[in-house]
């Protein structure tokens, strides 16, 4: 039965996946979580393709990320992906990181909802699905903690940036994980030269489109600890990041 509750798959860290450190990084780590809830989703009929047929499909709201450390290139690594909680108008989802030796390197939390398609906003789960999506909860262990408050007091950005053509997924907003890459765009090369990311938080509130201007607010609150808040055009907040480095 657990078997059957959490799903795993293998990956490699390809030359065009990773970093100047040769590690794989954040923003492809990020494509892999979300391809795995996908793959997990969808072997146990819930996934995209099936909820796209009537309409709805899976939003991605919060997302959490520790590390130990990183795959190296051309070395295999796996995640592990379950659900952990149902509620009626979201999900958590728990991923973990295990290495080519088979050591966990990481760990990370998720929030999902579905909405519809037509009116962008969030279906109740248990009417769609019954207590179909419960079957599949696990009481496997996360141990790192869920994703917190993100509060950044500066009122001017840092930095500003114009969505562009490969900014934009298939449903037609900038895909969650290039606002990841932009983010760590905010950081110069020699922070990565001496540091790694040890956790990594983003919260998605809103969705921005293509031609809008993101705008890039960062605080440092400690000094490995930066949190990060993008408006578009000015206004509208879009997400929420907080980056800890080590």
């Amino acid at each position: 039965m657990n078997d059957n509750k959490i799903g795993t798959y293998k990956f490699v860290a390809e030359p065009f996946h990773v970093d100047f450190t040769g590690r794989l990084t954040m923003g492809v780590l990020g494509n892999h979580l979300l391809n795995c809830a996908g793959f997990h989703a969808s072997e146990r009929g819930f996934g995209i393709a099936e909820i796209n047929e009537n309409h709805y499909t899976w939003v991605l709201s919060r997302l959490a990320i520790e590390l130990e450390d990183m795959p190296r290139q051309y070395e295999d690594f796996s995640i592990h992906s379950w659900i952990e909680n149902v509620y009626r108008l979201f999900t958590d989802r728990n991923f973990e990181l295990v290495n080519k030796d088979g050591k966990t390197i990481g760990y990370a939390r998720s929030v999902w909802a579905m909405i519809s398609m037509e009116t962008r906003k969030p279906a109740d789960l248990f009417t769609l699905h019954g207590e179909s999506l419960n079957y599949y909860a696990s009481d496997r262990e996360c141990p790192i903690a869920k994703p917190g408050r993100i509060r950044v007091a500066p009122s001017e950005p840092v930095a500003e940036y114009l969505t562009k053509y490969s900014d934009i997924d298939i449903n037609g907003h900038v895909n969650s994980i290039k606002y990841i890459e932009h983010i760590l765009d905010l950081f110069p090369m020699d922070t990565f030269k001496e540091k790694s990311i040890r956790r990594f938080e983003m919260a998605y509130v809103a969705e921005s489109y293509y031609g809008d201007t993101l705008s890039f607010y960062l605080e440092q609150k400690t000094e490995n600890e930066y949190d990060i808040e993008v408006k578009k055009n000015n206004q509208e907040v879009v997400v929420r990041s907080k980056v800890i480095f080590k």
